[in-house]
């Protein structure tokens, strides 16, 4: 109870239970908290025990009204406990209660974020000026690369040579597929046992002829003629017919079709191949209209080194680089020596192309490869840089569509005839980037 004696301020409490009230220190005047610690007997690590004079009376119960009870406060660093109070270090206390350790938390927080801001205050605008910079640049690529010189626009390739109107890779397949204006020829080559180079896309001849032989291992005039009838291998179920089934030399074509652009695509690490092939391309002045193609970077090297004047095509490896580095948002800072990215729709995965043997790894196929593939800002960055992107093998109008609203500069496919009939009624222009 608080009373004033001849105009002074006295405090009565009691000392000890659970009821125990503390004087207002605000009061304690010029002694300050420790001198109010000492009066009430608090024991603490560097204050002396109690006095008898400052023993507080047990007899008199604590006079604070229930407004000042409520917010009467304990001291921090005074702890009730025992019935007595005693004086605790900061370090301690927080150490010994849930109260303390919520303060220790906070203050790591604290300190922890204290250390990331000046990261984050640096960090945040730097990324947001490159991923700027990376679009501005992505969308105007001009501004930092000469676009490659286009020797050639192949808006309609003929796969195998139009191999879903005549039999693959003859010269009736090819004459067919000029007469509907291609503006390309793709073709695959292997070597014969007499160093000829002719056009097959396999190795083996089961498929084509029914003879279990490598082309390497007979003579040019030692091959088989192909069947009269051969499945189209990305419209399953359909098969085509012709009257001519020789097999062709990558010479004949040349020779036949001086300036027309063809896509050469070795499979094999044959040197002698490839080295072939690079002879004929010079010998009939064709290296700025024939290119170089495979799926293999190891086979690339040893092409773009037997004649590099000849334009080449992404490999796979390649391709999946290019891919990395437009999502990381670097592709438009990073030079691209090929000319051509002659690349599958992922819309036809699993539709006429399975390539994989598992149903569920092939959905999973076109699922992931359109969202990855199929960006529009991709394909025109890379066409205003003159990489020309070629859609193969598309054999439905459906997929002409998408492959021409992306942006590419064209198709190959198994039909030139559908293709040039959509080209000719539907199709867009040849893009003048």
């Amino acid at each position: 109870m608080n009373q004033r004696e001849g105009g002074k301020l006295s405090h009565t409490w009691w000392g000890g239970g659970r009821g125990t009230c503390l004087p207002p220190l605000r009061r304690c005047g010029h002694r300050g908290i420790l001198g109010c610690v000492k009066g009430l007997g608090i024991r603490g690590p560097d204050l002396p025990g109690p006095t008898p004079a400052s023993t507080p009376s047990p007899a008199e119960p604590c006079s604070l009204a229930p407004g000042q009870q409520q917010a009467q406060q304990v001291p921090r660093g005074v702890v009730r406990a025992g019935g007595g109070a005693s004086l605790h270090q900061p370090g301690s206390l927080r150490g010994s209660s849930p109260s303390g350790a919520a303060e220790l938390t906070a203050a790591g927080a604290w300190k922890g974020s204290t250390a990331m801001s000046p990261l984050l205050y640096y960090a945040l605008p730097t990324l947001g000026s490159y991923v700027m910079l990376s679009i501005f640049f992505l969308r105007r690529p001009r501004l930092l690369h000469t676009p490659w010189f286009r020797a050639f626009c192949p808006r309609l390739g003929a796969h195998r040579g139009g191999s879903g109107e005549r039999l693959e890779n003859t010269m009736e397949a090819m004459e067919n597929s000029m007469t509907q204006r291609a503006d390309l020829l793709e073709l695959d080559c292997q070597l014969t046992r007499d160093g000829v180079v002719v056009v097959s896309h396999d190795k083996n001849l089961s498929r084509q002829s029914g003879v279990n032989r490598d082309i390497g291992s007979l003579d040019f005039e030692e091959l088989p003629l192909l069947k009269e009838e051969l499945e189209v291998y990305f419209s399953p179920g359909h098969f085509t017919h012709g009257s001519d089934r020789h097999m062709v030399r990558l010479e004949d074509v040349f020779r036949r079709f001086p300036r027309t652009p063809i896509s050469v695509e070795i499979k094999e690490e044959n040197e002698e191949l490839i080295y072939k092939t690079a002879d004929l391309v010079r010998n009939f002045d064709r290296n700025e209209i024939t290119i170089w193609a495979s799926g293999k970077s190891s086979i690339m090297k040893k092409c773009k080194a037997a004649n590099p004047e000849m334009p080449t095509s992404l490999t796979l490896s390649r391709g999946l680089w290019v891919l990395l580095l437009y999502y990381l948002g670097l592709l438009p800072f990073i030079s691209i020596p090929e000319k051509f990215l002659i690349c599958f729709l992922p819309t036809i995965i699993n539709r006429t192309y399975f390539p994989f043997p598992c149903s569920g790894l092939n959905q999973l196929a076109a699922v992931v490869s359109k969202w990855l593939i199929m960006r529009k800002s991709l394909i025109q960055h890379l066409e205003q840089r003159g990489v020309q992107v070629i859609f193969w093998c598309l054999n439905e109008e459906s997929d002409f569509k998408a492959a021409f609203d992306l942006g590419a500069t064209g198709v190959i496919t198994d039909y030139p005839t559908a293709l040039r009939r959509y080209l000719d009624n539907h199709g867009p222009p040849a893009p003048s980037y």
